[in-house]
């Protein structure tokens, strides 16, 4: 939950309190994926007085892959290993952890022996907490590489690639060699992950992203997580260790890669022709017509 002290609590108040003013709720999610959390919403008894109008399904919405968005080096070393081996570890395009999570998070994806992506960026030193939009500020070369535990690169040479700073997610959650995303749960990279097939380890960071985690791990099914929540408490690399081997080899993650596979393909199916966002997206356009039409004859 926010702490109703914070900028960001009351700004997602103000937001809900115009829900009931619209004509109609988009979500960038398909039947398929929340279907429970649909049916509530067409519920007049529970939320009749939010929702006034329909609500359209219109996703999944997500960036489309570019054939070039990856570097050369990358590329190559992607394609040189297994399918579904590498797991891949970002907190979006603006979060970071502490430097003392940052080393466990090291020795967490050394241990595990699996190999790894890392987009790596300059902790915070001060704070425990995850933080949203504090990078930027030595990202690039030795000084966030500095941070890491000492003799790490190369202890990690040919099973690890570190990306300072930035990466291009989409295209590396799309290569078959790709089996693992450990994700701070943004709504984006959410959808990025399950339309690509690729199952996830949960660590929120911020706003609503503990309640995507609980999402993805308890209703959809399509993920694990650490016991607390990491910006609660440091994280150790033991357990770091087991929830990448979880996801990567051991029997609970097979479990994982059957289902978000199935999301994936319900997914194409729902935004193809006659799937069931492709038709709430026709339905949406043929009501706004009726209600422009509607406003033409009211003057």
């Amino acid at each position: 939950m926010l702490d109703r002290s914070d900028q960001q609590y009351h700004e997602y108040v103000q937001g809900a309190g115009k829900i009931p003013t619209g004509d109609g709720i988009l979500l960038n999610v398909w039947e398929d994926l929340q279907a429970e959390t649909l049916a509530a919403l067409g519920n007049e008894e529970f939320l009749g007085r939010v929702v006034n109008g329909p609500v359209y399904t219109v996703g999944p919405l997500t960036r489309p892959v570019r054939p070039t968005g990856l570097g050369k080096e990358l590329l190559e070393w992607l394609d040189k290993q297994p399918s579904e081996s590498v797991m891949f570890v970002s907190f979006g395009s603006g979060g970071t952890v502490s430097a003392e999570q940052l080393v466990e998070l090291a020795w967490g994806l050394e241990l595990s022996q699996q190999r790894f992506i890392w987009v790596l960026r300059q902790p915070i030193v001060k704070s425990l907490d995850g933080s949203f939009f504090d990078v930027g500020k030595g990202d690039a070369g030795d000084e966030v590489l500095s941070f890491l535990p000492s003799g790490f690169t190369a202890r990690t040479h040919g099973i690890g690639f570190i990306l300072p700073s930035w990466a291009s997610q989409v295209e590396i959650l799309s290569h078959p060699s790709v089996g693992g995303f450990l994700s701070h749960c943004g709504w984006n990279s959410t959808l990025e992950s399950i339309v690509n097939g690729v199952p996830m380890i949960a660590w929120p960071l911020y706003a609503e992203q503990r309640l995507n985690a609980t999402l993805l791990t308890e209703e959809i099914g399509v993920a694990v997580r650490p016991k607390v929540l990491p910006s609660k408490k440091i994280v150790g690399r033991e357990e770091i260790e087991k929830l990448v081997r979880t996801v990567m080899v051991e029997k609970e993650g097979h479990t994982l890669r059957v289902r978000v596979g199935d999301l994936k393909s319900s997914a194409q199916k729902a935004v193809a022709r006659g799937g069931s966002s492709y038709e709430s997206l026709c339905k949406m356009k043929e009501d706004c017509q009726m209600g422009i039409h509607h406003i033409k004859k009211s003057h």
